[in-house]
């Protein structure tokens, strides 16, 4: 837990759930593959949508697209550790999907890296950011 408490710039205390810092943990490196639904290779809604199922025992939609029509949308900074983050890198659709953590930073799957913590204010996330909120259901 220090590590991600040092990482995300925050006091331990503030890692509200111990069991998302542990299934990130679990997952942290397995590859992108689109379509896939296990470690040896994940897409980014397949990652969220068994993150939601196993931290939070939710059930979300199967694609980024369909997971945002679930979400009451907030502004960037009344984000919370849990709330989805959304991008469009091909034109207007939302086709990307991560998890808020703290400070801007969010765990997501790099079609290059795989399962990653990376920065909202990164410019490469900045320029294709389209929105952010909790799930409503």
């Amino acid at each position: 837990m220090e590590n991600y408490a040092k990482l995300l710039g925050v006091n331990v205390r503030e890692l509200d759930n111990r069991y998302l810092y542990g299934f990130i943990n679990q997952w942290i490196g397995s590859p992108h593959r689109l379509g896939g639904q296990n470690k040896n290779g994940i897409d980014c809604s397949a990652f969220v949508g068994i993150l939601y199922k196993d931290v939070y025992s939710k059930i979300i939609p199967r694609t980024s697209r369909d997971i945002e029509t679930v979400v009451k949308s907030k502004k960037e900074g009344q984000l919370k550790e849990g709330d989805l983050v959304f991008f469009s890198f091909g034109g207007k659709a939302i086709d990307h999907v991560g998890v808020y953590l703290h400070n801007h930073k969010f765990v997501h799957v790099s079609t290059r890296k795989g399962v990653i913590i990376s920065d909202l204010t990164d410019s490469w996330y900045a320029k294709y950011f389209t929105g952010a909120g909790a799930l409503k259901i």
